[in-house]
This record gives C-alpha cells, structure tokens and sequence, in this order.
C-alpha cells in the first residue's frame, strides 16, 4: 500500500484568506478570552510587521494597526477540512480525518488511473494551490509514517527499503510523541527516532507510556490501528460571510466564483455533476432572497458553473444590501461527460451545445430557448413543436418530409409541375374539430425546385405548396 499524507499547517488562515478579494493584505486570526486576546495565526504580510502567533493583541497593536483582525472559528476550520477530505476522495476512496491537521489517502491503487507519484503529486499541488490552501504533500508505505515525515519533510516519497532509514532522521520532538515522553527521551540523549528504535521493547514498556511502542510499531508498518474512512457528504452547503454591506450585483462575482470553484472540486470528488443549485443572498434587515440556478443537464466545470451563477445573479433583484453568501446543491446526479470525436474539426473557440444552450438559458431567462421535438400528429402543421427537454419525442416519420414547411400553405402556381411520388393520404383531425383530408405529392417545379403539396382527397388539383425540400 501507499499512503499521501496531506498538512495543512495554515488550514484556518487559509480559509479566512481565499474569501478577500485582497489576501496579501496584513491580517491575523485572533482567540482567546475578551480580556486577553492573543494572535492565533498571521499570514505573512502581517508577519512582515512584526506579527507573531501567540502575541497578545494589545502588543500587536503596539507594533502596528495597519492589519485585519478576524475572529479565529474552530468550526470553520473543521468545515474546511471537511471540504478538502471531498477534494481528496477523487484521488482514493480511503481518505481519512484522524490525523490531526492533516488528511491522508491510500494511493496505490490510484496510481495506474494518474500516473507515477511524482505526477500525482504535480496534479494534487496544482489543485490545491487553485483552491487556495498552503500543505506539505509525504507519500509513504504508510498512514502514520506519512504523516510523522510531513512534519519535517515536503514533497519526499518513501518506499518499504528506504522508510527507516527516513524515520530515523526525524527528530524526537517532531515525531509524533506526547511531550512529556519527548522530554525524557531527550534526557537520555536521544536526539533522532533511529536512537529509539535501538532502545529494547521492555525497556520502552516499562518506562513510558503503554501508547509509546504501538506507534512506534505504526511508523515502522509492523502494527496498523484501525482508520475511520471519510464518505461523502449527498449535500454541497457553504457560505462566505462578508465584513461589509455589499449593493453591487458586480461585488458578488468574487465570492461566487471562489463558490463555484468549490463546488466543481466537491463535485469532482463524488465523480458527479450538479443539476441545480440555489445562491442564497443573506440581508441583515430583511428575509434572505434566493437565486435558483437550473441545468438542463448535470455540470460539474467550474467555468461553467460560475458563467451559468452570474447570468442568474445579474439579473436578480436585490431587496436589500448582502452580508453574506450561500451556496446549496441538493441535485447531484451522475456525471457523463460530453462525447467528442477523435479527429474534432471544431476551433478550439467553439462552444459546444450544450454549454451555449446554458449561457442562453442563464442570460435570457429559460422560456427564451426551447428545443424542437416531433410530435405524435399526423397533419403536419402539428407534427412539430416546441420541446421542453424532459419529454420524450416521438420518433420521427419514416416517409419524406420537408426540412422547410410554410406557416400557411400556398396556391402552387406551375403549369409544368411534374409528379415524383404521391399521392399519400392524410386523413387526421376529427377528434378537435380540425379535421384534414389531403393527399400530398412530392412534385418538381419548373425550375427545379422540390416541393411538398397538397390537394383535396380524391381529386387532381389545385395543388397547395406546404413544404420546400432542400
């Protein structure tokens, strides 16, 4: 087996971070009691000033006042953890939260869908750094030591013959040991794992902890405690809070996008596509107001995704300034992509269908585009009609019809018409009151020309043009 262990080390910052349109700006998270607050976390514009985690807020403030100060929330960072165990669960389907501050996922499996580790590792980065989120990315045969060598490490990948040459190098404050046993193994001495994993067995059970050994024996591989595997959430719920009143349709194009995007991400994961979600526009002094964006056909592409939200957004009427932004997905059908031909002679600027067919929808409202279906009509000014994509059509006639047929048939007025199939009866009509009985012919005019005409039933003129073949 192969295991990735992904650190998040700035998980809460990161998360604060990708919803400002400005993340290079001084900011810091802030906990603690009213009376003493302390910084929990800088990014590095703030720490450029002086910042440093663990100050209080008062001597910060001393130092400069030109940063951000947003209030640290546990529950959010959870909810971002979440989110990128979804992200993750596209490469494995064995993706596990256990760890503290980090996700890891078994990839041996995987490795023969996306390639070598180093590709892997190149694709997941890439992901991750569109996403927004800083990490340290380990491979190793194992869960636990993947996830001890991400304390040092970045980007190594370990296999079965050089694992304990590795772990031993880490040192014993970074290997995962409670403190107070990383204290007395120190006062022995023992500065690297390897001096430890000399130590004899009695030895370390009598003198520490009955925790020290099995992990231990977890880094090595020689003991495997259970994982609890993550799964799925059927529902995509999330929002971005703003410290300002938004008035501007245009100022919510920024937290959608980094909303679509995430959603893209969740929905790759489940290897699904959306068919409807709904923005939710939450106002301070007033109830919230709701956007839904419907899809004729499941989507999971973040640009289409975004480009449908905005056509909606623009067009919506907002009551009342935004504090905050919502975005909840309930419909997540399978996903099949567009099939698309081998040797495509379509420019690279060419918009398939269907994504047209959304932008139109998105743009112009959804009873300005309709489909065409035929319709189970023998008279053939009702043979067609508009479809509304969810009904089934009727297979259309095996007998010639013309590709153009007149809104209202016509005297055909051509002494040298001449007969190339006909007559075919259509008698249909009783039932409405709109009774027909014609029979059609398909003739050649004088010039030419194709045409589908009509006379009375039983009789040889005059002849009525309802159609123009091509």
């Amino acid at each position: 087996m192969r295991w990735v262990c992904l650190l998040l080390p700035h998980l809460a910052l990161d998360g604060v971070l990708r919803g400002h349109q400005a993340p290079e700006q001084p900011l810091a998270l802030i906990s603690g009691p009213v009376q003493r607050r302390v910084l929990h976390s800088v990014n590095p514009s703030a720490r450029a000033l002086g910042l440093r985690p663990g100050q209080s807020l008062a001597a910060a403030q001393a130092i400069s006042t030109g940063f951000i100060t947003v209030q640290y929330d546990p529950d959010a960072a959870a909810r971002w953890r979440e989110f990128l165990a979804s992200w993750s669960y596209r490469f494995s389907s064995q993706v596990s939260t256990d760890f503290p501050h980090a996700i890891v996922l078994e990839i041996g499996r995987s490795l023969k869908l996306f390639g070598p580790w180093p590709r892997l590792e190149a694709q997941m980065r890439e992901e991750l750094r569109e996403l927004g989120f800083r990490h340290r990315l380990v491979a190793a045969p194992n869960p636990h030591a993947a996830r001890v060598l991400a304390n040092v490490h970045d980007g190594i990948g370990l296999s079965d013959e050089t694992l304990l040459t590795g772990l031993g190098q880490i040192p014993i404050e970074r290997a995962g040991l409670d403190r107070d046993t990383a204290q007395a193994l120190s006062r022995m001495g023992l500065r690297q794992l390897r001096q430890v994993f000399t130590l004899p067995r009695d030895s370390i059970t009598r003198r520490f902890a009955k925790t020290v050994l099995p992990h231990l024996d977890a880094l090595r591989g020689d003991f495997s405690p259970p994982l609890r595997y993550y799964r799925p959430a059927d529902v995509f719920d999330q929002r971005i809070e703003f410290d300002h009143e938004v008035e501007s349709n245009q100022a919510l194009l920024f937290p959608l996008r980094r909303l679509t995007t995430d959603l893209a991400a969740f929905l790759a994961g489940r290897d699904g596509g959306v068919q409807r979600y709904t923005l939710v526009l939450e106002h301070e002094r007033c109830a919230d107001s709701e956007v839904c964006v419907g899809l004729l056909t499941p989507e999971r592409a973040p640009a289409m995704l975004f480009e449908l939200g905005r056509g909606r957004l623009e067009q919506a009427q907002v009551p009342a300034p935004v504090r905050g932004l919502r975005l909840v997905a309930r419909e997540l059908p399978p996903f099949v992509p567009a099939s698309r031909d081998l040797f495509d002679a379509r420019s690279q600027q060419a918009v398939p269908w269907t994504q047209l067919r959304e932008r139109l929808r998105a743009r112009l409202g959804d009873d300005a585009v309709h489909g065409l279906a035929v319709r189970a009509d023998h008279r053939p000014e009702r043979a067609w009609g508009e479809s509304n994509e969810r009904e089934r059509p009727s297979p259309p006639s095996a007998l010639p019809r013309p590709g153009w047929l007149l809104s209202r048939p016509m005297p055909l007025r051509d002494h040298t018409l001449k007969v190339l199939a006909g007559p075919e009866r259509i008698e249909s009509g009783w039932w409405d009151g709109e009774e027909v009985r014609r029979d059609y012919y398909l003739v050649e005019t004088s010039s030419g020309q194709r045409a589908w005409a009509y006379c009375v039933a039983g009789e040889r003129g005059p002849y009525m043009l309802h159609g123009w073949f091509a």
